[in-house]
């Protein structure tokens, strides 16, 4: 018989999430504008809701996620930490394994 398996997958640390698809996709749209804003936009999301999430993470994780730069002559911006593009890479790690997984059962299957 075929079928096809669905997941949806997240990271916890205590019980609480830092990172699921959603949040995953804001980081990379973060990096990939250099705005909150812009971001949040892109993804559907408020800028107030995109700011929560991003201060609701450093708080579970205990560092910054992002570095924000105020206007001016070259204007503002927002960059990720180090330890965000570390966030990334290791949740699309743990996402691939995921997917392979998956693709391996549902071929057995």
């Amino acid at each position: 018989m075929k079928y096809q398996i669905k997941f949806k997958l997240w990271v916890e640390k205590d019980g609480d999430i830092i990172i699921g698809l959603g949040r995953d996709k804001l980081l990379r749209e973060i990096e990939k504008t250099g705005s909150i804003s812009k971001a949040a936009k892109n993804v559907g999301m408020s800028y107030k809701k995109a700011w929560s999430f991003l201060k609701t993470m450093e708080s579970r994780l205990g560092v910054k996620l992002v570095k924000t730069h105020r206007g001016g002559k070259k204007g503002g911006g927002t960059q990720l930490t180090e330890e965000a593009k570390q966030l990334l890479s290791d949740f699309e790690r743990i996402n691939t394994a995921f997917e392979n997984l998956k693709k391996q059962l549902e071929k057995n299957g």
